[in-house]
């Protein structure tokens, strides 16, 4: 003889809570929402708290979400995946928002830093904000359109239209990058430029150039390259066997190109750092990974994440975001050293 099935036991619900801790269903919601201080005392918070927590109790977010009318959830946009900078970017944005109830979503654009098409059929049905990353405002027309509070990270201050922006000093990344080549005693350089239209690698190459323009007796040419190790390879191949006295130093817009630019010297028989500095920037892992290891700039992408989720949460809370640039610094590694001793001048 077979016993009859045992009912499923029940959920606790926050009126088992409210009874367990000897105060009302609406107490219990301000102090598992959150918003108990200066309404509720330490002393029965902390009870609601110990209640909730014996009776195994979990607040159905969907329909309290519902009933607020919010999703507690964040797109965070970047133009790929396989830059290891947006996924500590990722990091950042959702230890934060873990820490306020919310989940963050991470979604690609498909184009790279172009249009960036709406993943859902209807963002503001899905989400209480926008984070983009490393992209122009424009790119993101599909989804402000759905008009939700857009954070911008790592972007052109001009662009209008933004509830909040989050930004790196990436001029004084670059400007670090050129006085410590300059101490070198290097004047015959090569900028090995990101072929990636956006305002962070404009910035970097306006404030090369303007440091290096600024001392007597520099020559910089500038060649572009797709931001791949292979791409940055043949464009510095190209750039070091060109007709002329050859550079000795390679500022790189990125860590990749700047790999690329290593093994470049390697093929044609140059050694890193006697014959030729290179520097990096953003000091990804591949950085202490490649042989010397890479002169980079580091840039704090974990903070950057952090930050925009913190400035979200401020607009929606109708409170005034964190302002500034964060610092970032240059890191002086193997790849960098004073040019040969018989180096003709610029």
């Amino acid at each position: 003889m077979t016993s009859a099935p045992q009912p499923a036991p029940t959920r606790p619900t926050s009126r088992d809570v409210a009874r367990a801790a000897g105060v009302s269903q609406a107490t219990v919601s301000l102090v598992l929402g959150g918003k108990w201080p200066g309404r509720v005392s330490e002393a029965t918070a902390e009870r609601v708290r110990r209640a909730a927590h014996g009776l195994g109790y979990r607040p159905n977010l969907a329909a309290r979400n519902l009933r607020l009318g919010s999703t507690r959830t964040a797109l965070l946009v970047v133009p790929a995946l396989t830059n290891e900078f947006f996924a500590r970017v990722y990091t950042g944005a959702a230890e934060v928002a873990a820490e306020h109830g919310f989940g963050v979503v991470l979604y690609p654009s498909p184009d790279g830093t172009g249009p960036a098409r709406d993943p859902f059929a209807s963002a503001s049905a899905s989400l209480d904000g926008v984070i983009a990353s490393s992209m122009a405002a424009g790119a993101l027309d599909a989804l402000r359109g759905a008009g939700l509070p857009l954070v911008m990270l790592d972007s052109d201050p001009a662009d209008t239209g933004v509830a909040a922006r989050v930004n790196l000093d990436i001029a004084d990344g670059m400007r670090q990058v050129a006085e410590h080549l300059l101490a070198l005693g290097h004047r015959r350089f090569v900028h090995l430029a990101s072929a990636v239209d956006s305002w962070t690698f404009a910035v970097r190459g306006r404030a090369l150039h303007d440091t290096l323009r600024s001392v007597p007796g520099t020559c910089v040419r500038t060649v572009t390259a797709a931001l791949d190790v292979h791409a940055g390879r043949v464009a510095a191949e190209h750039a070091l066997a060109a007709p002329g006295p050859r550079p000795t130093a390679l500022v790189c817009d990125d860590d990749i190109l700047a790999a690329g630019a290593c093994k470049a010297a390697r093929r044609l028989g140059l050694r890193v750092p006697d014959d030729l500095s290179v520097t990096g920037f953003d000091d990804l892992a591949l950085a202490t990974a490649v042989e010397p290891e890479l002169t980079t700039v580091r840039l704090p992408a974990e903070q950057v994440g952090k930050r925009g989720m913190s400035a979200l949460l401020a607009v929606l809370d109708d409170r005034p975001a964190e302002t500034g640039s964060l610092p970032v610094h240059l890191v002086a590694r193997g790849s960098s050293a004073p040019p040969p001793a018989d180096a003709p001048p610029a």
